[in-house]
């Protein structure tokens, strides 16, 4: 299965919302029922009356790094490079990708030798391990690295983006723990008022954590292991929404992931407490246990992220939602408009 399309290049948000003249929960929403095929088209801010007392949305509190750092040049000729750090590794490494740069955006690298070594600001030093993908190394920094990106990086921008952002615009109301190469977009449009609405409304919010790698990976790749982290509370909350015959709401494919993997980890289909990092991949020959419904952003051509909605929707519903998109001019990439796909 794959939903294949022609994204035109005026529907990609190249700004924040804000700078659009449009408040963060004013964005655009394509809502989906999967029982009925019904397709209909909101803004945001609806949300609170598309739900139900005793819904339970589950959010994701990582924080957005500034996960790019350019290299120092190496005084031959070449490309000038930036590393874009992806995702921590059990053993202390990091998934980084090399990106050449070209004017303001940058573009894969496909050079690179195991044991070389890149110099960054401030006397850093990283040594590439071993390739991991066609794109991603495994690779070591001489200092910590949290600390040196929070330090000496900038947010990942891709060539959309017209102009470097600064940190606040990539994060969302729930940042707890910073950890995410790119945000986890599909919690950007919450506000506190729409979150006070929510919770007035009877709808329960409840976070875990799940650290998401660049989302450059496109194109027929499978997202690579990261780190996830599904607390008692949460799971406890899960249980309660279930047995009550209530639905689990993620706020974004990095919460179905988690999610599913706890479910995955326990061995009955149900959520437990879980963390670790996780390698599974949500498709439709998976199947979906933990998770009722789905807030997401919209996806490009061929993602695998649009395996995992087709495993909510069905590829024929899926296939219609993205025409109702393109038709009706939706904006795509992290700035851009929204998709709750709902039982």
């Amino acid at each position: 299965m794959m939903i294949d399309f022609t994204l035109p290049p005026e529907l990609e948000a190249h700004d924040p919302p804000e700078a659009r003249g449009t408040a963060r929960d004013g964005v655009r929403m394509l809502v989906s029922q999967g029982t009925t095929g019904e397709i209909s088209h909101h803004r945001f801010g609806d949300l609170p009356r598309l739900l139900r007392p005793g819904d339970l949305i589950v959010v994701n509190t990582s924080g957005t790094l500034p996960a790019e750092v350019v290299a120092i040049p190496a005084g031959h000729p070449g490309p000038r490079l930036a590393v874009h750090f992806s995702t921590a590794w059990p053993d202390g490494g990091w998934l980084v990708e090399l990106r050449s740069i070209t004017g303001p955006a940058t573009v894969p690298y496909p050079g690179g030798e195991p044991g070389d070594t890149i110099a960054l600001p401030a006397g850093a030093r990283l040594t590439l391990d071993e390739r991991v993908t066609g794109r991603l190394w495994r690779a070591r920094l001489s200092t910590a690295v949290v600390p040196y990106l929070l330090r000496h990086g900038v947010p990942i921008r891709y060539s959309y983006v017209r102009e470097q952002w600064p940190l606040d615009a990539y994060q969302t109301v729930f940042v707890t723990r910073p950890g995410s190469a790119e945000m986890p977009s599909a919690s950007r449009p919450f506000t506190p008022p729409i979150v006070t609405r929510l919770v007035a409304g009877g709808v329960m919010i409840a976070p875990l954590t799940l650290h998401t790698g660049v989302s450059s990976l496109e194109g027929d790749e499978d997202p690579y292991p990261e780190f996830y982290d599904v607390p008692p509370a949460t799971a406890r909350l899960a249980a309660l929404t279930r047995a009550s015959g209530s639905r689990i709401i993620a706020a974004g494919t990095t919460v179905v992931r988690a999610l599913e993997s706890a479910a995955l980890a326990s061995g009955d289909g149900e959520i437990a407490a879980a963390s670790g990092w996780t390698e599974h991949v949500v498709t439709p020959g998976t199947g979906v246990r933990a998770v009722d419904g789905l807030l997401t952003g919209l996806h490009e051509p061929r993602s695998s992220h649009l395996k995992m909605l087709a495993a909510f929707a069905g590829e024929d519903l899926l296939s219609r939602c993205y025409a109702e998109a393109l038709d009706h001019d939706y904006l795509w990439h992290e700035f851009g408009d929204v998709h709750l796909l709902l039982p």
